[in-house]
């Protein structure tokens, strides 16, 4: 599979190749710092199955760049990598055909986890962002804005929904148990408990699920 890097600074498009190519042993890293040679490159390469795109490099003009990408290779998803993303942005690139929306402040653990979510066929918006879409494809929950809890995260105790969000920023066992200061094995057993109570086979299925929900946990949104 190739993915094509479209932004126009050079570090960030070396800096995601290293967690880009956790993807697959077969993933080939394309790139480019402008809207111009973005398309040129999803116009002639072959297996192209993920394009992320940067909504300010040159050549954009906002919207209208990813939707004359999106209508160059519109089999392929085009997840946007932005250091904007308020609300207004995320809905606006996903009415617009974006298949998901990263912030550029995420760690490379977790946008890999948001990329296997897209490449599974799966929309990825940022977990604070909450909106109902007009053709109910991606109603997002709206009751965590109430300080309510969707179901089954409504099960997790207060320690279980911390590790949680740490487990979908990308935090491996042991990073979770530095931050909450405890003992590695006492995050395998609340994460054992997790999986439990909202129907996760593992770690990634975990992760999936609270993606692909909107949960937010308490304080978060």
């Amino acid at each position: 599979m190739k993915i094509l890097v479209a932004d126009d600074h050079k570090l960030v498009r070396d800096g995601l190749k290293p967690f880009l190519q956790e993807l697959g042993p077969d993933v080939e890293i394309l790139d480019a710092a402008n809207l111009e040679e973005a398309l040129n490159v999803a116009a002639t390469a072959t297996d192209l199955g993920l394009v992320l795109l940067d909504l300010m490099m040159p050549g954009m003009d906002g919207l209208k760049g990813l939707e004359v990408l999106r209508n160059k290779c519109p089999d392929v998803p085009v997840v946007i990598v932005s250091g904007f993303s308020s609300r207004d942005h995320v809905v606006s690139a996903v009415q617009a055909g974006a298949a998901g929306f990263i912030p550029k402040t995420v760690s490379g653990t977790a946008m890999v986890n948001a990329l296997r979510l897209v490449l599974s066929g799966e929309k990825y918006l940022p977990s604070s962002t909450f909106f109902d879409d007009p053709s109910n494809q991606m109603s997002m929950p709206t009751a965590p804005r109430t300080g309510a809890v969707p179901a089954p995260f409504d099960k997790l105790s207060r320690r279980e929904a911390e590790i949680l969000a740490l487990l979908v920023e990308g935090r491996t066992n042991k990073e979770i148990a530095l931050c909450l200061d405890l003992q590695e094995i006492t995050i395998k057993v609340h994460l054992r408990n997790v999986y439990r109570k909202i129907g996760a086979a593992n770690r990634a299925q975990a992760v999936r699920i609270a993606m692909s929900s909107g949960w937010v946990p308490a304080g978060a949104a």
